[in-house]
């Protein structure tokens, strides 16, 4: 354990989790996450902790703090008002996108409108090649320029030129004139900054959601930090999309970097307890009060991506690969036209809740199916203090089953199917989909809910193994107090042949700790990415044929390499924190124990013992 202390805070959709790591222990608080400035639940889970540690804030050496601020303000539209600058004939870049619909079959869906409306979209007359300038901007065009922006009201810019990942010149003149005219009362987003790749759409588009949302985030954290300073608290460190920590004003100044802020914490968890118990591939699901999000863990490393979707919106940024559906305990169970009972992704949140929680909800939810079931135990009181009211759950389960014809257990049972189907989809498209077999791999279950429903969903994956966390109700919050700070570098840089020397590799690689390749072969459209820090060209081959075969089947041993995008990472790793095994004697199912944060349903044909590292190890016992 770290000889000071070390706080970490995650902000949920109904809770807000807090652990606290110190030379004594590990303590786990939670506190109703506060919609209308989430960093008033923040400061009450970290007096929880504190109090029950007996420490005062002056002895937490590090705050580390992940959220759903970003996230929750893509989905819901609650950005800046927003300005694109582009090369002149190319305003509508990110509207026009890649010209392919969402879903091949389903005609009436459409991508989200962009953030940037047309009348916010300017162009500059000035471009750049792939070898460098064309034409320069003039000095006149850009005052001009950025005298438009001014008088379109503005609150955030971003800069988007053709080319400017390999030659931003031209971005900074914009940069530049766009400071001398607004000063620091816009925030400017310049595209070589925030992404530094190839492909204009993507990065485009990831420039945009970052001028959005960075306002609002810079003014949340701008908060949190004053509220943090009056505590007694040092300055948070922000949890990236990466999975890895990086100072408040990085984050202030580049939203788009913490968009999956909060899912991350658990995957740096799960990270951390496939090391200390010797588990290193690791299937896991987060099930929290909102969503659920599922990752991977494989070699003990947790997968990441070059960039995914969010809301419809591409981000070319270095992320933990998640995938994320909306089923938690908050979620509500529904009647759809056709009379088919539906769950999510609308949750009761923080406010009101579920019916069970007695604060105004009358919808029923997932935790309200559970408690109705039995499976949340007898007299159930939430580790925020609130009491389970099983008459509320039952009166709306009974509104809902007079709609679907069914007894009120019926339509319990149908509502944790549902909800269990929709999360067997989301473990399936991390596993089976990217060539992974479940079958070979450990059920990590953790947030809130999770161990509620894990051996259900082993059940349906076919695992004979599965993982809950005692502290697993806020297990993304240990995961914050364990992470690692990272700063992650990423250039286009198109090289190939005989160009790819030793020599030149050295040269990218440079005092990189880690340094992972962007590679395809010539011809191809997209590429795959392999980690070495060896600088051989020859093993740089191996590594992508070797990955190339495992995920299309097949190589070309004669086939031109390209190296398309070099990625370095520095890192500084997170503190050694040492979790104490756990001594629960060994249950049959069916059977529901108390985790304090959370609850663990056992089902039938299951049994569950303590193991190493805080973990419960569950072992099939029939088939």
């Amino acid at each position: 354990m770290p000889e000071a202390a070390i706080l970490g805070v995650d902000v949920g959709g109904t809770f807000t989790d807090a652990v606290l790591v110190t030379a004594d222990g590990v303590f786990a608080g939670k506190s109703p996450s506060t919609p209308s400035d989430q960093s008033e639940g923040v400061m009450a889970a970290a007096r929880e902790v504190l109090e029950k540690a007996g420490l005062y804030p002056s002895a937490v050496e590090v705050f580390a703090h992940g959220m759903t601020v970003a996230t929750n303000a893509l989905l819901e539209g609650r950005i800046a008002r927003t300005a694109l600058v582009a090369t002149g004939g190319f305003a509508d870049l990110v509207e026009i996108g890649r010209q392919n619909r969402p879903e091949l079959y389903r005609l009436q869906d459409a991508s989200p409108p962009p953030l940037v409306p047309p009348g916010m979209r300017f162009e500059l007359d000035e471009r750049m090649g792939p070898d460098g300038v064309i034409r320069e901007p003039e000095a006149a065009a850009l005052d001009s320029l950025a005298s438009e922006v001014e008088r379109s009201g503005a609150e955030a810019v971003a800069v988007c030129l053709l080319h400017a990942d390999r030659h931003p010149a031209h971005e900074k003149l914009v940069g530049e004139a766009l400071a001398s005219r607004l000063g620091d009362r816009v925030h400017v987003s310049l595209s070589h900054e925030t992404v530094g790749t190839f492909r204009e759409y993507e990065r485009a588009a990831t420039t945009e959601v970052d001028a959005a949302l960075s306002p609002l985030l810079a003014g949340y954290l701008e908060s949190l930090a004053g509220r943090s300073h009056g505590a007694g608290l040092p300055e948070p460190l922000i949890m990236q999309s990466s999975g890895g920590l990086s100072d408040l004003k990085t984050v202030s100044g580049h939203a788009a970097l913490a968009v999956l802020s909060g899912p991350a914490g658990g995957a740096a968890a799960a990270a951390l307890v496939a090391g200390l118990a010797g588990e290193p591939d690791l299937l896991c699901f987060d099930m929290g009060g909102t969503s659920c999000d599922v990752c991977v863990v494989e070699g003990g490393a947790v997968r990441e991506s070059a960039g995914r979707s969010v809301g419809g919106r591409p981000l070319a940024l270095p992320m933990v690969d998640i995938d994320t559906v909306g089923a938690g305990g908050g979620s509500i169970g529904w009647r759809d036209p056709g009379g088919a009972l539906r769950v999510g992704p609308q949750s009761a949140g923080a406010e009101p809740g579920p019916a069970c929680y007695d604060k105004g909800g009358t919808l029923p939810t997932v935790t309200d199916a559970n408690l109705v079931l039995g499976r949340l135990g007898e007299n159930p009181r939430l580790a925020s203090g609130i009491e389970l009211d099983r008459d509320a759950a039952v009166a709306a389960l009974a509104r809902l089953a007079s709609e679907l014809e069914l007894t009120v257990e019926a339509t319990a049972a149908g509502i944790i199917e549902v909800a269990n189907t929709e999360m067997v989809r989301a473990l399936r498209v991390m596993s089976v989909a990217r060539g992974l077999d479940p079958r070979e791999f450990a059920l990590l279950a953790f947030g809130g809910a999770g161990p509620l429903h894990a051996t259900e969903l082993a059940d349906e994956l076919g695992m004979d193994r599965i993982f809950v966390p005692v502290n697993g109700g806020v297990f993304s919050a240990l995961g914050l107090a364990a992470a690692d700070r990272r700063r992650d570098e990423v250039r286009t840089v198109m090289l190939a042949g005989e160009s790819l020397t030793g020599e030149l590799l050295a040269e990218l690689i440079g005092d990189a700790d880690e340094v992972s390749w962007d590679l395809r072969y010539a011809g191809q459209s997209f590429e795959l990415n392999v980690a070495d820090r060896s600088g051989d060209p020859a093993a740089l081959r191996r590594l992508f044929e070797t990955e190339h075969e495992t995920r299309y089947g097949y190589n070309e041993p004669e086939g031109a390499i390209e190296l398309v995008t070099v990625r370095r990472r520095y890192v500084q790793p997170g503190p050694a924190i040492d979790l104490p095994g756990s001594e629960l004697p060994e249950t049959g199912g069916p059977a529901v124990i108390d985790l304090g944060q959370s609850t663990l349903f056992i089902g039938q044909g299951w049994s569950a013992a303590g193991a190493d590292a805080g973990l419960i190890r569950l072992e099939r016992t029939a088939t």
